[in-house]
């Protein structure tokens, strides 16, 4: 009984990590258009909750679209520590 208690957490923790690698691999290409991006969607960057998208969106509403990734600094209270955990998926284009 021992052994197939052991069998079936082996068979358990396989099929979650075969059932998550592919939705972590999805993720690790995407990029983030902060120009067209939703909420919903800049929500999805490091550091970036529901209240600095709105921030963004507002940002690229009264300022026009960003020019550079970099430009995100220029949204109130995102720096570059901010910058720099998501500077590989945002993108402008």
């Amino acid at each position: 009984m021992r052994e197939h208690k052991k069998c079936m957490a082996l068979l358990l923790a396989s099929v979650l990590i075969i059932a998550l690698v592919p939705a972590v691999f999805a993720q690790e290409g995407k990029k983030i258009n902060i120009n067209q991006a939703p909420v919903e969607e800049l929500t999805q960057m490091k550091g970036i909750g529901a209240t600095y998208a709105e921030r963004i969106v507002q940002f690229r509403e009264a300022n026009g679209p960003f020019s550079c990734p970099e430009d995100i600094m220029k949204v109130p209270g995102i720096g570059v520590k901010i910058f720099e955990a998501n500077k590989d998926i945002i993108t402008v284009k």
